[in-house]
């Protein structure tokens, strides 16, 4: 119900809302006629009166003033205007008038015109301030840079006061009027007319394009609060290239900054089709008609021919240079000095290459402010490391000079400045002509000659002295300088008879620079008497007849020239001898002489003179108490050590030879002061590793006496071969080894010991790596007694083979090794003792187990192998599946002792059974081949053990038929028949066929029994029981178990022994107990043998 009435009362809402919005468009309808109406009335009344006044001022001084007339009024009609300013002032004008620009605040401007007034209020800040139009005098264009110059008048003389302009002009380009730029320009109106020139670079060409150029202005007066607008645009100007040139590319040759920009163009009348800039094609940018321009940004730097660009038309082609390089570098390290005070040198290092040469190189001036004089100077570019030069001629009386080098190529410039006092900075050139002339023969004259004019200052030289095998001397020398440049110096304390090398070089005072060295000069000086006689020594002849005597050569500081000769001789207290003269370079003399004291003299002569004599005395003081001593020394020498002793009075002898050498033993010696207690033996013939003897010596007056006999190396080092060792003796658990000593030669240093390892292994098998580093398998011996010879190995084993190393040792490290194989001998002791203990053991083991086994046989037989049949034909074990399935009671029969008896033998009838004494036929022994012919009378005797039944039957019919059961024996078939074949199966019979013969018949009572019997035997399948079941006693009377009348567990023994006192196996009876479990004897392993 509720959507029914909605539905029928929304059709009368929509009624009512369409009425109202009709209602208020009707409303509004009538307003919009209303106030048209009154807009109508208004504008009508308007239009009779002046309205809508304005006013602009183009200088701040006269504002002009416009209105709109009223309708119906003329062109020419006339009107009335009066302003309030101060005074009450009319004019009478026609539609505009020009009045006085009035003060702040507002004025009351009443306009009649004939009955209407128009009244309204005028205010400075209603006025709009307009500049007039400027104008651009002149528009002018450097094409070779492509600059546009502009030229224009501010007209500042109309304006009351100060006040900043701003200009704004812009370029365009192309004939459609692209702009391309607009900039400012800022100046000041001072109330003069002023031209102002503007300039601007144009990034194309102007050859390129025509370029128009306009320009306006806005007026910033501060103390002016109307509106302030820009004046309107000037009238355009413009620039444009008059092709009367076969010039079709532009720019050309430019020089440019590397790095920047740059528009080349191409003006032609032909279509261009390609551009290049090197090899590279570039865009092409389309100008007024063909013309083309292409833009290169980030251009590198040019080779020095710069960088091609090239333009191709169909059957031409046109191009530029573009030259791009860096402005100069601020010159560095400028630098003015002089070498002669005639000429100032300035130098300097231009720095970064520019990329620009020939006529874009880099020009340098070099300006003195002082004098007002410059030096230009103009080269080819060079590397930077070298220096430019420039020569400025000093002026008279001038020392102090302020230098300004200036730098300028197209891209721009630099300058570098330099202040100098000249005689403070000079550099002399080269000394030459170095000449020597002889004083004497320790000091001669040296002259040279030194270029400039130097009378003014004062010059320090210094001479440079060098003699062979000596460090340089040098001498500094001050003096005051001359004009004529020749100077002259005595240089003394020179060395006679030596070879000098002079050479000088210069400077000033104060110190600036050394001048280069001159040329070296050679000079001897000349001879003089020789300083001291020769260091000599003797030694007496092996066979100590004549004394040998020995002496060195004169240092050049010590001859004084050139030795000539020696004289040497020999004195004694009775007589001197002189012996002949011995040239030079012998150096030996040998004499005759006896045991007394002789002083043997030796004197050097040269050109000049002789020297003084050397002594020394003939005669030998014995030293008794001698020891050898060794000594090491410190690679370059060996230091020797002794105590002071206060008797030497002359001076320490030390002689020294190579050990190797034979005697007399001489390499060389030394004499040392007698107040000294050591010395370092140093000869350039010394060599590391070999030995060498040294032997000190003590003089006395009277003679010289060996004090100490000394072995050594100045540096030892590790011997060079091993020592050569030999097996002395082998055994089976010990090698003897003996080796022989090292010759010195190849020792190279004092012998420490030797290292012997060895260790198991088999010759090209066995590699001994890493000696020293303690391996368990090495065994090392270090023998340190170097007088040992023989080493014993001991605790080897026997028959092995063995690798001996041995090595010796000094201070400088290891030797070499040498190693051998040895192998030891068999130990046949050992080997004997290793056979017999095996054997002695085995016997007596053999012995115990024999004694064992005797002793305990029958246990043996017993347990491990006793007599029971073979099994192998034995059918009595074919049981049916039912007969011993689930019987716990089935236990294994127990074996007892029985007592032998005769064994009666049936003969085999149909049913019945008949005794009779006979023997049991063995299957063994005889069988003949046919079973059904087998005669009764083929009988084998054999020992039989039947089982002794010692219970008591149990069941009361067999009582009474006789009291104790008696057995039977039947025929007994053999256990051992072999199966037959298959084929020759005998043919089936129902009671011989069945498998088992019973051994014994127990009484029975009735013939129901025997034949119930007969049926449970047709009915077993293969099974025959052995006696009456129910005569069987489970438990027999001496079985352990048979006390205890209430256990289920009893043992029947083995199934297959004869000794069993019960029957095998129950038949399968409800009343029969079960068996618990089948039993297993031991012996069951051995019945695979016969019984026999």
């Amino acid at each position: 119900m509720m959507d029914i009435f909605l539905c029928l009362k929304q059709p009368s809402r929509m009624v009512d809302s369409k009425r109202m919005r009709m209602t208020s468009n009707f409303q509004w309808i009538l307003l919009t006629f209303l106030l048209l109406y009154l807009m109508n009335q208004v504008s009508s009344q308007k239009k009779r009166t002046p309205h809508d006044l304005k006013c602009v001022t183009n200088n701040l001084q006269v504002w002009d003033c416009s209105w709109r007339a009223p309708s119906g009024a003329g062109r020419g009609a006339a009107y009335e205007v009066c302003i309030e300013n101060g005074s009450h002032s009319c004019y009478r004008l026609e539609k505009n008038t020009k009045i006085p620009a009035l003060s702040p605040g507002d004025h009351e401007v009443t306009i009649n015109f004939g009955s209407s007034i128009s009244k309204f209020t005028l205010n400075e800040k209603d006025v709009s301030f307009i500049p007039d139009t400027p104008e651009i005098l002149n528009l002018s264009a450097d094409f070779s840079t492509s600059t546009l110059h502009l030229k224009w008048n501010d007209k500042g003389s109309v304006f009351p006061r100060h006040s900043n302009v701003i200009w704004e002009i812009k370029i365009l380009r192309k004939k459609n009027m692209e702009i391309v730029k607009i900039m400012t320009h800022n100046t000041t109106l001072n109330g003069k007319d002023t031209v102002h020139h503007w300039s601007w670079t144009s990034d194309m060409p102007l050859e390129c394009a025509t370029h128009y150029v306009g320009i306006r202005c806005h007026i910033d007066d501060p103390k002016f609060s109307g509106h302030k607008e820009w004046s309107n645009w000037s009238l355009l100007k413009n620039i444009s290239w008059s092709s009367d040139s076969q010039t079709k590319v532009f720019p050309q040759d430019k020089v440019i900054l590397v790095g920047s920009d740059i528009t080349v163009c191409c003006v032609t009348q032909e279509k261009v089709v390609l551009a290049l800039i090197g090899s590279t094609n570039c865009p092409l940018i389309h100008l007024d008609g063909e013309n083309v321009a292409i833009k290169i940004h980030n251009i590198s730097a040019s080779e020095s021919s710069g960088t091609n660009v090239v333009f191709s038309v169909e059957d031409n082609m046109f191009g530029t240079v573009i030259f791009a390089g860096y402005p100069p570098d601020i010159p560095q390290k400028l630098n003015c000095e002089t070498y002669d005070l005639k000429e100032i040198v300035c130098t300097w290092n231009p720095g970064r290459p520019t990329s620009l040469v020939g006529p874009r190189n880099t020009s340098y001036t070099l300006f003195e402010s002082f004098s007002g004089k410059c030096v230009r100077y103009k080269r080819a570019e060079v590397p930077t490391n070298e220096s430019y030069q420039l020569f400025f001629q000093m002026l008279s009386n001038q020392e102090i000079y302020n230098f300004t080098l200036n730098a300028r190529n197209p891209l721009g410039q630099s300058e570098s400045t330099l202040l100098v006092n000249v005689t403070e900075k000079v550099h002399p050139h080269t000394p030459t002509s170095v000449k020597v002339k002889d004083i004497n023969s320790t000091a001669v004259t040296l002259s040279w000659h030194l270029p400039g004019n130097f009378a003014k200052i004062k010059l320090l030289c210094q001479i440079e002295i060098n003699k062979t095998n000596s460090v340089h001397e040098l001498r500094n020398i001050t003096m005051k300088g001359v004009e004529n440049s020749s100077y002259l110096i005595a240089v003394d304390k020179l060395n006679p008879y030596t070879i000098y090398t002079f050479r000088i070089r210069c400077s000033t005072k104060p110190f600036w620079k050394w001048s280069k060295w001159s040329n070296e000069k050679q000079y001897l000086t000349t001879e003089a008497i020789p300083s001291k006689g020769p260091d000599t020594w003797r030694e007496w002849s092996s066979d100590g007849k004549n004394l040998i005597i020995y002496w060195k050569p004169l240092s050049i500081n010590e001859a004084n020239g050139k030795i000539l000769s020696y004289n040497v001789s020999c004195s004694s207290d009775e007589e001197t001898q002189s012996l002949s003269e011995i040239l030079d370079p012998q150096h030996k003399a040998e004499i005759q002489l006896d045991k007394n004291d002789y002083i043997i003299s030796v004197v050097a002569k040269n050109s000049v003179g002789s020297s003084p004599p050397s002594k020394i005395a003939s005669m030998e003081i014995p030293n008794d108490d001698l020891k050898i001593e060794q000594a090491v020394g410190m690679g370059n020498g060996i230091l020797l050590t002794w105590n002071y002793d206060p008797n030497m009075t002359c001076d320490y002898v030390i002689k020294w030879c190579n050990s190797s050498r034979s005697e007399p033993c001489l390499m060389d010696w030394k004499k040392v002061p007698s107040n000294s207690t050591e010395t370092v033996i140093e000869s350039d013939q010394f060599r590391p590793g070999v030995r060498y003897n040294f032997f000190l010596y003590g003089c006395r007056n009277q003679g010289y006496q060996l004090l100490r006999s000394i072995i050594g190396y100045v540096e030892e080092l590790a011997p060079t071969v091993a020592p050569n060792f030999t097996v002395e003796d082998t055994s089976a658990d010990s090698i003897l080894v003996r080796w022989e000593d090292i010759p010195v030669e190849e020792l190279r240093g004092f012998l420490r010991g030797y290292l012997f390892y060895f260790e198991k292994g088999e010759r090209d098998t066995s590699k001994m790596r890493g000696l020293e580093s303690g391996r368990s398998d090495i065994k090392v011996k270090n023998i340190t007694d170097i007088s040992q010879k023989t080493l014993r190995i001991v605790d080897l084993q026997g028959k092995t083979s063995y690798h001996l190393v041995l090595r010796a040792y000094t201070d400088g490290g290891m030797g070499p090794e040498k190693s051998m194989f040895v192998v030891t001998k068999e130990n046949s002791v050992g080997l004997i003792i290793a056979i017999l203990i095996p054997v002695a053991v085995a016997v007596i083991v053999g012995v115990v187990t024999s004694i064992l086994c005797y002793r305990k046989r029958e246990w043996i037989k017993e347990t491990f192998y006793p007599d029971i049949p073979n099994p192998e034909n034995c059918k009595a074990l074919q049981f049916q599946k039912s007969v011993c399935e689930g019987s716990s009671a089935l236990k294994t029969l127990e074996m007892n002792r029985c007592t032998p008896n005769n064994v009666e033998v049936l003969e085999t009838r149909s049913m019945v059974p008949k005794t009779e004494d006979t023997e049991i036929i063995s299957a063994v022994a005889e069988r003949p081949e046919d079973s059904s012919d087998v005669e009764p009378e083929n009988h084998v005797v054999v020992s039989y053990c039947p089982p002794v039944i010692e219970e008591e039957i149990a069941n009361p019919g067999a009582d009474e038929a006789g009291g104790a059961s008696q057995v039977i024996y039947i025929d007994i078939q053999s256990m051992y028949q072999p199966q037959a074949k298959p084929e020759e199966e005998p043919e089936n019979d129902p009671v011989g066929g069945a498998g088992y013969k019973p051994q014994m018949h127990l009484p029975v009572t009735s013939t129901v029994e025997d034949l119930a019997a007969e049926d449970d035997l047709d009915k077993t399948a293969g099974y025959r029981p052995q006696a009456n079941v129910n005569t069987w006693n489970l438990v027999s009377p001496d079985s352990p178990r048979s006390t205890d009348s209430s256990s289920e567990i009893v043992s029947f023994g083995s199934p297959c022994s004869i000794n069993s006192r019960q029957f095998l196996i129950p038949p399968k009876d409800e009343e029969s107990p079960k068996s618990s479990g089948g039993g297993w004897s031991f012996t069951n392993f051995f019945q695979n043998k016969p019984n026999d």
